[in-house]
């Protein structure tokens, strides 16, 4: 069976997820049983590996020789070498492009490729030609001399610098941060020709480095005018004809709980124990959908933001801030709008109904995590007994949910302290209360519920098109691989069916917590999962171990959640939704993901940004790490009090001559046989903090 289909695609190669989906496998017991029989088929010299988890049939020689006469297209994705992979479409086989056969295309064009030769350790290949441009905006520094000017990118995507002609500059200095858009590329110059389009200000500056690090990831920092005129016109008055049309959960004990520093409160929770004993829970979200119209001047632009920004310093919103601090948020005393979903709640956490629907409700008081925290551990203040009561459904939820396969990742975050100036004060690691994990589990249940509703009824004539959150099975390599890694530490995890999988990460992750390599592991186990995304096709989440699961529950930070509400209302009056709702659904699914990807890469920047200039002052002071990473050329270390991560270079290592040991993941000395470990907690020295580079350099102490 397997052999049928490779000589079905014999020019195709297939990972385990996609030929198990061919063979129609879909136990994990059954995924495994497929990975041991590939191997074999591999020793067997049947199959090739033309690149780790992916499989294809082994070619005789003259099908060989015909493979360098074929030209493909894909997606180009460039390294800091300046060589660079493509990626085709359907198929996980990127072919290798060396340096010198790159032929002027950028990261993220589409291009055309011939094939140069096939190995049994990877295809390789030369790109002929440019088809479509990916990417023509780069931020970096400008060098500007008498003759002539260039840009040097913040991006180790690219591999060069754009050269700026003197009369392209539009007043911009030498040592400014600029973006520049690439106008072409002469087949025979070194380098792209490019103009200045805006100026940040100099390097360094702190908000020339953050509206970069924005540019960088082609994302806003701040509203078109047009767009701001329309919000401030808005008619944010609530008629009596309205509220008729709604439930009214005034003067039902309310609350909204969320961090100390948040504007835009997106949801609130009620509580009250009915006549029979049950406790109704009402989760109420802002109803965004009531305000912003579909193809609206704000829908348009909320659509291509698709998610709110949230920096260390400032948060770039998805809604103009009349919609998303003020209209829209669930302030205290307030009436306010909202799409909720209603529980009746037995005393150990079982649903007994639910509802869902337009409501108004007026929040009695805003409380921070630390806040609701105080009267879960003390039992006193305004509204303990509420917050006590959803504290105890909540940790029985929570219990029912790991019991059934949820997966617990608990990576520690980082919370800045800045002044006036948005200079970091201090930084620190940031750990979940239980009033964080309180809100969580009343949205997870309210989110699943949501996707159950639409999705689950078999009674349906055709599918109903709907937004789900998947989270893909992880691959069957990386699980491998992080297996064998936290083996060193002394953790063992069993791979198998779903439950055994899930059952030994969490126990893992358990036995982690507390431990100096806590954070690294916990790190490569998120990793090693598939990463969550938007789709119209369901298969579940598997992190979550939900059959179905959808984004409900912020609709004014999420776009997706904004588009489920309008599906959700037609559903509700059992409608079908207008063309304009459905159609093109899982392009603006792959958007919104894309959208995603982008804000959480410039939150990562960002923080990077904050911790290197919270350690520039603080250069030639000594503090406690764990190694986090090791290559060929140091080890990175990750500092215990602050997380900040920086690079220890092994030609600082003077006390022996290292090299790099792969299988072991350590630094070995050649004469004296010390290590470094992945994972081994050391004491540095900070020896340089560049924040225009954003990177930070450590020496042994």
């Amino acid at each position: 069976q397997i052999l049928r289909v490779f000589n079905k695609y014999p020019k195709k190669s297939f990972n385990y997820k996609q030929l198990a989906k061919q063979l129609g496998i879909s136990s994990f017991e059954q995924k495994a049983g497929l990975e041991g029989a590939l191997n074999q088929m591999v020793n067997k010299k049947l199959l090739i590996k033309p690149r780790p988890g992916n499989f294809q049939i082994v070619k005789n020689k003259k099908k060989n020789e015909s493979f360098t006469d074929r030209s493909v297209t894909g997606v180009i994705d460039m390294i800091a070498s300046g060589a660079a992979y493509v990626s085709l479409e359907n198929s996980d086989t990127d072919i290798y492009i060396p340096k010198d056969k790159t032929f002027h295309a950028l990261h993220g064009d589409t291009v055309e490729i011939r094939l140069t030769s096939s190995t049994l350790r990877r295809p390789e290949g030369k790109v002929v030609k440019v088809i479509q441009q990916g990417k023509s905006h780069y931020t970096g520094i400008l060098n500007v001399s008498k003759d002539f000017a260039f840009l040097a990118t913040d991006s180790p995507k690219m591999p060069t610098d754009i050269f700026v002609p003197l009369g392209k500059l539009k007043g911009a200095k030498s040592g400014q941060k600029v973006l520049v858009n690439i106008m072409n590329w002469p087949e025979d110059a070194k380098n792209p020709i490019g103009e200045v389009v805006e100026i940040f200000g100099m390097a360094g500056d702190n908000d020339a480095e953050i509206n970069a690090i924005l540019h960088g990831h082609e994302l806003p920092s701040s509203f078109p005018k047009n767009v701001e005129l329309v919000a401030a016109q808005i008619d944010t008055s609530i008629k009596s004809a309205e509220i008729t049309k709604r439930r009214d959960f005034r003067g039902v004990a309310t609350f909204t709980i969320d961090p100390e520093d948040a504007k835009d409160f997106d949801d609130a929770l009620s509580i009250r124990k009915k006549a029979n004993g049950l406790w109704e829970v009402g989760v109420h979200i802002a109803d965004v959908s009531h305000y912003v119209v579909p193809g609206s001047k704000i829908d348009q632009e909320a659509y291509t933001r698709a998610t709110s920004i949230y920096l260390v310093d400032r948060v770039i919103p998805m809604l103009p801030e009349i919609l998303s601090n003020q209209v829209c948020s669930l302030r205290p005393n307030e009436d306010k709008l909202c799409f909720s979903a209603v529980f009746d709640i037995a005393d150990n956490s079982e649903i007994q109904s639910q509802w869902f629907g337009k409501t108004i409700i007026s929040s009695d008081r805003r409380f921070t995590y630390a806040e609701a925290q105080q009267r879960i551990e003390n039992g006193k203040g305004s509204f303990n007994e509420s917050i006590n009561t959803l504290n105890r459904l909540a940790v029985s939820l929570r219990k029912n949910r790991f019991e059934k396969g949820s997966i617990e990742f608990d990576k520690v975050e980082v919370k800045f302290q800045l002044d006036e100036k948005g200079n970091p004060i201090s930084v620190a690691p940031k750990f979940q209360l239980d009033s964080n994990k309180l809100i969580e589990e009343f949205m997870l249940l309210a989110n699943k519920r949501v996707a159950e509703l639409i999705g689950k009824h078999t009674n349906q004539k055709k599918i109903r098109p709907f937004v789900y959150r998947i989270h893909d099975s992880p691959d069957p390599e990386k699980l491998k691989a992080f297996q064998l890694f936290i083996k060193q530490f002394g953790y063992e995890m069993k791979i198998g069916s779903r439950e055994m999988i899930t059952t030994t990460m969490n126990a893992v992750l358990t036995a982690v917590k507390g431990k100096p390599e806590a954070n690294l592991i916990e790190t490569l186990a998120i990793r090693t999962m598939a990463k969550a995304v938007y789709t119209t096709k369901n298969i579940g989440h598997y992190g979550l171990s939900f059959a179905y699961y959808s984004h409900f529950t912020s609709p004014i930070r999420r776009y997706p959640d904004l588009i489920v509400h309008r599906l959700l209302e037609t559903y509700l009056k059992n409608g079908a939704p207008e063309n304009s709702l459905s159609l093109g659904l899982e392009d603006d699914c792959k958007h919104c993901s894309e959208q995603e990807r982008k804000a959480e890469a410039a939150e990562r920047d960002s923080i990077k940004y904050k911790q290197v200039q919270f350690l520039q002052d603080r250069v030639g002071h000594e503090f406690t790490g764990v190694i986090s990473g090791v290559t060929t050329f140091g080890f990175f270390v990750e500092l215990i009090d602050n997380k900040c991560e920086g690079l220890v270079r092994i030609s600082s290592l003077d006390d022996d001559h290292y090299t790099f040991d792969k299988d072991n993941f350590c630094l070995r000395g050649r004469r004296y046989k010390d290590t470094y470990n992945l994972g081994d907690k050391v004491d540095i020295v900070i020896k340089s903090a560049d924040v225009i580079k954003k990177q930070l350099d450590f020496v042994i102490a």
